[in-house]
């Protein structure tokens, strides 16, 4: 019989009967630093009498902003920002102290944005009101609005993660439903994408041009799979109607963005609807004509940064539509705030930089914030 001494010494030389051989994680020792540079404004650095002015004017592009009653500019006004483009979906970090925001008809009216904004409240709470009905977020819970549609809120002291995406980002699953517009989600789903968002936070500094291809498709898919089950399909069937219609118009411009049979008439036919229901449509967009021109201007965008490509800018313009140089640098220089020549000198002038993998060639100098979500649809 074997006592429990010899038995033991016995399992021990049975397990030394092989090598040991260590074999490291994968992925650790090789992790770099990564691609992304990310965009970053604070204003402590400044008066405290210039704090509040400083985020009004940053913030400006997107938002009206005022201090809550019985608080002044000279009280100051800490508050910071860091964006991170993920190749055609922007992340938000910001802290700020409390304030009241809308967005009006005629800034939505006259603005390129009409993004979906997805705010996850790390700390505080936001009151949101569209059309009367006002969306109450704190942390835990999820908050999705369009910046196609007005509204107006306030908010105490926050800390939080925002992704904004524009709303062609969702346009191959149908879009995303027109009831997702200022509602508060929570719920295991939402709780999924938070985690996910949690771990994509804390690995921004290592990312790849492959990690984003990879984590915008991920997000894309979560934020459709989170959102539209839980939001009422059938609240308003008309503008989800609507939602339905303006997928299959965007669909079509896109495919159709260099012909020059490109027009209102062409969509009407295309659609089957008559020019005061796509008026209707793209009236929150500006216009289907300013819509149509803005999409062009984006795929000119993407062509003249493109160092593949050899063609001039009068070349660019005229293949999408533009009826004379001219014409075609001034609209240019509208939607984007530079000329079409200039994306020559910059990159000339810009050397190889940590952002290209987000954007390509020319995404290194479109480091201010209305510059990213200007050229948010090019990725």
């Amino acid at each position: 019989m074997v006592d429990e001494n010899t038995r033991s010494r016995l399992g021990s030389l049975e397990r030394r009967r092989y090598p040991r051989v260590t074999q490291d994680p994968l992925g650790v020792s090789n992790a770099k630093k990564g691609i992304l540079v990310p965009l970053r404004f604070e204003t402590e650095s400044l008066p405290p009498l210039k704090q509040f002015p400083a985020w009004q004017e940053y913030l400006s592009t997107l938002l009206d902003l005022r201090l809550p009653d019985n608080v002044y500019p000279q009280n100051g006004f800490v508050a910071r920002q860091t964006v991170w483009n993920l190749g055609g979906m922007l992340l938000v970090q910001q802290t700020s102290p409390a304030f009241s925001y809308e967005r009006l008809p005629d800034k939505v009216r006259l603005s390129p944005f009409d993004h979906w904004y997805i705010t996850f409240l790390r700390s505080g709470q936001t009151w949101t009101e569209v059309d009367g009905r006002v969306a109450q977020n704190e942390p835990g819970l999820m908050e999705i609005r369009s910046f196609g549609r007005p509204f107006r809120g306030r908010k105490v002291a926050t800390t939080s993660t925002s992704l904004i995406a524009p709303v062609d980002l969702f346009s191959e699953q149908g879009g995303l439903p027109a009831a997702s517009n200022n509602v508060v989600l929570g719920g295991h789903r939402i709780r999924l994408l938070a985690d996910y968002l949690s771990s994509v936070e804390a690995n921004l500094d290592f990312f790849t041009k492959h990690d984003l291809l990879g984590t915008q498709e991920r997000l894309r898919e979560m934020i459709f799979e989170a959102v539209t089950p839980l939001v009422d399909r059938n609240a308003d069937k008309d503008q989800i109607s609507g939602v339905g219609l303006m997928t299959r118009a965007r669909r079509f411009i896109l495919s159709h963005i260099s012909s020059p049979d490109l027009t209102a008439e062409a969509l009407c036919r295309e659609l089957a609807i008559s020019r005061t229901r796509l008026y209707e449509l793209f009236e929150t967009s500006g216009g289907v004509a300013n819509y149509i021109r803005r999409r062009r201007l984006l795929a000119a965008h993407a062509t003249l940064a493109d160092p593949s490509d050899t063609h001039k800018i009068a070349e660019v313009g005229a293949a999408l539509g533009f009826d004379s140089p001219a014409n075609f640098s001034r609209a240019f220089t509208q939607q984007f705030g530079y000329s079409p020549s200039n994306i020559y000198k910059h990159n000339a002038e810009q050397k190889p930089s940590p952002t290209q993998g987000a954007g390509g060639r020319d995404a290194g100098r479109q480091m201010t914030f209305e510059g990213m979500l200007r050229t948010l649809g090019l990725f």
